[in-house]
């Protein structure tokens, strides 16, 4: 799919934003004024010492403000430098007084009193010129008549021509009087470079400052094209440029032109720049960042950035540049429901990438987690805690908040909102509220946070748990010996029951007919049995709460319950997990997969680099559609099986410990396999036999 920046082709060399520049010519400084002054440059230059500040014997004339102009000083046509223009605007400083001050009134070469009417004021600017390796003091003698000095107005302005200057540079310029009236004003300067200005049949730094070049599209990534003569040497280095510190450099090389070559579009982030330089001695180097705006460089940005906890209470946003984003806490309740943000009470807060942030709470709890959002949409949402303090448990958060006069109000936060104790309601929270309450004064409940707006608690609820129960498990009791004899009889048949393991199925939709048989497959596996998930039968509660929450959800509970996470791999699946990989690998005629199964990644990839997939995790591939080599190596850390050939060894991996007998689990296996052929040969006949019509069919059911 093309992408705004194939569409384009940026020349580093020339944009539709450079400068024409104002020519001058010879070599002399220069300067003159503006209308009503007059004014004299000294021959040379000057020392820089501005010495101390002086207090002023009556009216004196200081500068007040400076400006810059870019302009070229020509040699000739073809040969020219860069050069800065400085404006110094002048203004009277302190008021005349009568006679004491007349001496002041008296001109340069004028030795002779003469009357403040017909008397000039006089003062001697400094101009201060720095960009490395030189530095520059001229001095400018100013006259105003004195019928044109109001006190404290502006009385024009003085240009001087002109300090020469390198390309790409950064200048800084004083001024100021001498003696010192005040303090010296001061500009600091970054000059553009061949780039920004018209100067490059001008400047013959420019010539071969840098090999032009231009980005084209080569299928879903980048071709870089540097249009340079033959045998030309040049640098070329890729870098990030951090907001915060030094660029981080990613590649770097030296070549001979002319040359191109090519960038994975999964590389591509918003903060990539590309630099060159001649590999001559003090060589102009260029640089360029043309993915600022680009989406998918964005889109790859969130990719490449992960959550991850310092300290009980501190935690950090690793990401390869900057970015806008903004984070808040949720409160996450076993189940699978959303998670639902403390904001209010808790504030959102702004993030600083690849920086230590502090959470403004007393202690961290596993049913607390982050969401990090941009421009109000979702990016990313982990469970920071759940690896150190366990598994979601089944609390109950109380929120207190306090009002003016000292007034409180406390509630429970459920799905539908946060429910007051004292509610009629007939939630959870409404009919435990007295025992709630009673837990939070007896000093049962975990304070998780209390400043000025309100507190958070955490009150356990497994007492109540086991008290709504203890019928059911006094009944149960009467039917001990009832099931321990049913249990002698069928003991094979118990031990199944009893063993029934938990399956989360994940697959690719590349188109209609893969999508029928991975619902055959787990129709199939229902029956042996196996309790499967599956997004294909549970597309209203994934329309509900979104692709990345149903799947959270479903991988935490069927990994907390022992359970397995099957990938099954087709060509589609492979395409994204290469991309996700950033290995620049593709497969012709793969579509975009499923969008539960890209938001599957997110959360399967950090368990695969960390090596916790082994045991938790199998792959699975149709013989007729994927060799089991084509899967990546980074998930065949796992077992991948090729189906139907491997099915009683993929059986047996899905029903673990509790796998029945091998007699048994043939049996199983050709059950699956007579479930699986007539959907493999609809929809992938053997190379030479035409298939029927593969037609889709009805779903297997609604919920999981």
């Amino acid at each position: 799919m093309p992408v705004p920046w194939f569409l384009l082709s940026l020349a580093l060399g020339r944009s539709p934003g450079v400068l024409p520049l104002e020519r001058l010519v010879g070599p002399q400084n220069t300067a003159h004024c503006s209308p009503g002054l007059s004014c004299h440059l000294w021959d040379g230059d000057v020392l820089c010492l501005p010495g101390t500040i002086e207090p002023p014997p009556g009216p004196v004339l200081v500068p007040t403000s400076l400006q810059t102009e870019l302009v070229l000083r020509c040699y000739h046509e073809t040969d020219c430098d860069l050069c800065v223009r400085v404006d110094v605007h002048l203004a009277v400083h302190g008021h005349w007084e009568k006679p004491e001050d007349e001496e002041l009134f008296r001109g340069a070469s004028d030795p002779e009193p003469r009357e403040p009417g017909n008397a000039s004021l006089q003062s001697q600017v400094v101009l201060s010129f720095q960009a490395y390796p030189t530095a520059r003091c001229v001095l400018l003698e100013v006259q105003v008549p004195a019928s044109l000095v109001p006190s404290g107005q502006s009385v024009g302005s003085v240009v001087f021509d002109c300090f020469e200057a390198a390309l790409g540079g950064e200048v800084q310029i004083w001024s100021y009087t001498q003696p010192r009236y005040q303090k010296e004003l001061n500009l600091t300067q970054k000059l553009p470079d061949c780039r920004g200005l018209e100067v490059r049949d001008s400047i013959q730094s420019c010539w071969a400052a840098l090999p032009w070049l231009n980005l084209s599209a080569d299928g879903d990534n980048l071709r870089l094209v540097l249009d340079v003569s033959e045998g030309q040497r040049f640098g070329l280095s890729l870098y990030w440029d951090q907001v915060q510190g030094p660029p981080k450099p990613r590649w770097q090389r030296n070549m001979t032109g002319p040359q191109n070559f090519t960038l994975n579009h999964t590389e591509l982030v918003p903060c990539l720049c590309i630099q060159m330089w001649p590999l001559e001695p003090d060589s102009i180097r260029t640089n360029l960042c043309p993915f600022r705006e680009d989406p998918r460089a964005h889109r790859n940005l969130w990719r490449a950035t992960r959550l991850r906890l310092l300290s009980p209470l501190a935690w950090q946003m690793d990401a390869p540049c900057a970015l806008p984003a903004e984070a808040a806490l949720c409160w996450r309740a076993p189940g699978g429901g959303p998670c639902q943000p403390l904001v209010p009470p808790l504030p959102r807060e702004n993030v600083t990438v690849n920086k230590a942030l502090e959470f403004p709470l007393l202690k961290g709890h596993p049913n607390l987690c982050v969401q990090v959002s941009s421009w109000e949409k979702l990016q990313l949402e982990e469970c920071l805690w759940a690896d150190s303090l366990g598994p979601l448990r089944d609390d109950m958060l109380l929120v207190e908040t306090r009002g003016p006069q000292d007034n409180r109000s406390l509630c429970a936060l459920e799905p539908s909102g946060c429910t007051p104790l004292s509610s009629k309601a007939s939630t959870r929270a409404a009919r435990l509220g007295e025992q709630l309450l009673g837990d939070l004064q007896s000093g049962r409940c975990e304070q998780l946070w209390n400043d000025d707006l309100g507190v958070l608690w955490a009150c356990p609820m497994d007492k109540y748990i086991h008290k709504r129960w203890a019928l059911v498990w006094l009944a149960c009791l009467l039917f001990t010996a009832v099931l321990l004899l049913l249990f002698l009889l069928k003991k094979d048949h118990v031990k199944a029951a009893a063993s029934v393991r938990r399956v989360l199925l994940l697959y690719s939709a590349d188109d209609a007919s893969f999508e029928r048989i991975a619902g055959v497959l787990a129709s199939a596996l229902c029956q042996l049995p196996l309790r499967v998930a599956v997004d294909l039968w549970s597309r209203r509660e994934l329309s509900a709460l979104g692709p990345l929450a149903w799947f959270h959800a479903q991988r935490r509970q069927t990994l907390q319950e022992g359970g397995v996470v099957v990938l099954l791999f087709s060509p589609g699946a492979v395409a994204l997990c290469h991309e996700w990989l950033q290995d620049g690998a593709s497969v012709p005629g793969a579509d975009a997969p499923h969008d539960a199964f890209a938001a599957s990644l997110s959360c399967v990839l950090p368990d695969f680099l960390q090596g916790r997939a082994p045991g938790r995790y199998v792959g699975a591939c149709f013989d007729r559609l994927l060799h089991p080599d084509a899967v990546p190596a980074l998930f065949r850390t796992v077992p991948v099986f090729s189906l139907p050939t491997q099915l009683p060894d993929f059986l047996e991996a899905l029903q673990g410990p509790g796998a029945p007998r091998p007699e048994r689990l043939r049996e199983r296996a050709e059950h699956v396999s007579r479930a699986l052929q007539p959907a493999l040969d609809c929809c992938f006949p053997p190379q030479g036999v035409p298939g029927p019509e593969c037609r889709t069919g009805p779903k297997a059911g609604d919920a999981t």
